[in-house]
């Protein structure tokens, strides 16, 4: 399966969850985080149970402090 992710080219071999992509990309900096699907924002309690289909985009967002 392929989709886009922070607009660079990601293949997974099967279909995951969001957390399940997370588990594997990121395991220890899902911390201050926010996902995007297709432009739309997805809730933290819905990252288990939304799977990624072919050719979706998702958006990592990370927090960053400063002003």
């Amino acid at each position: 399966m392929e989709i886009k992710l922070n607009n660079q080219i990601k293949i997974f071999q099967e279909q995951c969850s969001i957390q399940q992509m997370l588990d594997e990309l990121m395991p220890e900096k899902q911390k201050g985080i926010a996902i995007a699907l297709n432009n739309s924002v997805i809730p933290k309690n819905n990252w288990p149970t939304q799977f990624l289909t072919q050719n979706d985009e998702v958006l990592i967002i990370k927090a960053t402090q400063g002003g």
